[in-house]
């Protein structure tokens, strides 16, 4: 199984974390970005930079602070002599950008990562500039320490596929990790597994992927479902959720099922595919009440009983 292949080589180097790995390949296949929530240590940097050499995809790593301007990021005009101006490349034009700790940076810079992200190019001056196809954003951020940040609207939250939760790993797996590179301060990166260009045929067979009309209609009878809350096990959220998914939603569920399907080999879509991207793909679309936050309640418990509420047929 071509899954299969891809987490092995990639948990050589990362410990554990088997399902954000999974979800991490999915994004990348089906085109979509991925903030990454985790506290400080839990390897999230580990995981982009290994994900990016195993694609054999160019790498950046752009570390976010508050003092950061656009042009840090984007690049900008640079004066050579009366009348004469050259354009510097930032560090965004890359096929795979590392944005840690995004949250650090002012709204100018998140606009202009934004524009990246939903369009794939970049406004320099009066020209606009194609980035590199193809071009796979990996933000990442601390969600226990908010001194200094600046939160991403929702907006910006939505543009992204995924927000994956990396937790921290089982007694066993902190004992691997200590095994293996207690001694070693920088890890090795693997060796390339893909090429570029096998990544471009990867994402286009996954639009190829067969999606019944069934299926696409579980995916909507989902969406829906979180802005309406009148029935069964989700009655109990009502007053708790705000505001519901959005049809990008849909759509995210759609792309992401269909990845999915073609890393474990197959060429249509399963219950089991939408179910297992939904709390990815969905909980940080949903926006829950002050009161459902008060009570300790989370998006992800919402899902759950969102994906045992709602029947697939």
């Amino acid at each position: 199984m071509l899954l299969e292949r891809l987490l092995g080589a990639a948990q050589g180097v990362v410990v554990g974390q088997r399902q954000a790995l999974e979800l991490l390949w999915v994004a990348l296949i089906s085109e979509g970005h991925v903030l990454l929530e985790g506290v400080p240590g839990v390897a999230k940097t580990l995981m982009a930079s290994t994900l990016a050499h195993l694609s054999g995809l160019k790498f950046q790593r752009v570390q976010f602070v508050p003092d950061m301007l656009p042009s840090d990021l984007i690049g900008g005009l640079v004066y050579e002599g009366p009348g004469r101006f050259s354009v510097k490349q930032g560090p965004i034009f890359t096929q795979v950008l590392l944005a840690d700790e995004v949250n650090r940076a002012p709204a100018k810079v998140q606009s202009a990562l934004l524009e990246s992200m939903q369009e794939g190019q970049v406004t320099i001056g009066e020209t606009t500039y194609k980035l590199p196809r193809p071009f796979w954003v990996i933000a990442t951020q601390n969600p226990i320490e908010q001194e200094g940040t600046y939160p991403l609207p929702e907006a910006q939250i939505d543009r992204f596929l995924f927000r994956v939760e990396v937790g921290y790993p089982s007694e066993k797996e902190e004992l691997e990790v200590l095994k293996r590179w207690a001694r070693s301060l920088y890890p090795p990166p693997p060796a390339p597994l893909l090429t570029a260009e096998e990544i471009r045929s990867l994402q286009e067979r996954a639009r190829q992927v067969s999606v019944s009309p069934q299926m696409e209609a579980y995916m909507v009878r989902l969406v829906r479902a979180t802005r309406d809350l009148s029935g069964g096990k989700l009655k109990r959220w009502e007053g708790r959720v705000s505001w519901g998914a959005s049809p990008r939603a849909a759509l995210a569920l759609h792309r992401a099922a269909r990845a999915r399907a073609l890393l474990h080999d197959r060429d249509q879509v399963l219950p089991e595919d939408i179910k297992a991207v939904a709390p990815a793909a969905l909980a940080h679309r949903i926006i829950l009440s002050y009161a459902a936050i008060a009570e300790g309640l989370s998006a992800r418990a919402f899902i759950e009983d969102l994906l045992k509420e709602v029947p697939y047929q």
